[in-house]
């Protein structure tokens, strides 16, 4: 899939991965759809990318602005080709018997259903330009259970069968769906989790995350066909195979 010129949809968009695949699918000629409910933040990175960039602000977990989205970004650029489901939240943080119910089903909107909106939503504009790349932030948390992480695992994990889903009913229509795992990465996220005290991740040192950048670059390679053995399945960014196939290491 060519990157130069196709049109790219990114939520959670704002700051972290997000804000680190704008400026890199920008950088390689692509026109970026930046999707965030903090305008203030989006405005601010499209001022900063310029003409490739729109900023349209946006609540993932709401279908109805999730498809608004996308038809403005049909009408400012073109058919979106390229999504980047990166959207999710990590808060509240509580083992289950603490946990808020409220929160819990509002981290689930935000980390499934909106990768499910946003999905659905782009969809059939994908399938009749002929194919697209649907590219899933998945997390190690979708395989296997963390303390205090109950709405995050369950959410991710939704997340890791909704690729597969994907790949499986539109894989033959030319829709590529992988996920990726990044491991863990220096975000905002990384320092919620830390602040939490409350397993094993968030005890780790800051040095031991992955910048955001190398999410980006992974975002980027995962458009080709080099990755094409991942479809329906994940990236594990993890693994120094996948790092060397990326670039990010010898």
């Amino acid at each position: 899939m060519s990157i130069r010129d196709s049109t790219v949809i990114i939520t959670g968009a704002s700051r972290g991965i997000g804000a680190a695949a704008a400026r890199a699918f920008a950088s390689a000629g692509a026109r970026v759809a930046l999707i965030a409910r903090s305008r203030a933040r989006i405005d601010d990175l499209a001022e900063e990318i310029g003409e490739a960039a729109l900023p349209i602000s946006c609540d993932v977990s709401d279908y109805g602005q999730m498809q608004a989205a996308i038809n403005e970004t049909v009408r400012h650029f073109s058919t979106p080709t390229i999504l980047i489901n990166n959207a999710g939240v990590i808060e509240p943080i509580a083992r289950l018997e603490n946990s808020d119910p409220a929160g819990w089903a509002g981290a689930v909107e935000i980390n499934l259903m909106g990768a499910y909106n946003a999905a659905r939503a782009v969809l059939p504009l994908m399938k009749e330009a002929g194919g697209g790349s649907m590219l899933m932030l998945s997390s190690g948390a979708a395989h296997g259970p963390v303390e205090g992480w109950s709405h995050y695992c369950a959410s991710k994990a939704g997340v890791a069968m909704l690729t597969r889903c994907i790949d499986k009913e539109e894989r033959e229509n030319g829709i590529r769906a992988i996920g990726l795992s990044p491991g863990t990465v220096a975000t905002q996220m990384q320092r919620e989790i830390k602040a939490s005290g409350i397993n094993p991740v968030s005890k780790l040192d800051w040095a031991d995350h992955i910048p955001p950048e190398w999410v980006a670059r992974a975002l980027l390679w995962m458009c080709t066909s080099d990755a094409d053995e991942f479809l329906g399945g994940e990236v594990a960014l993890r693994e120094d195979t996948v790092r060397r196939r990326v670039g990010l290491i010898k």
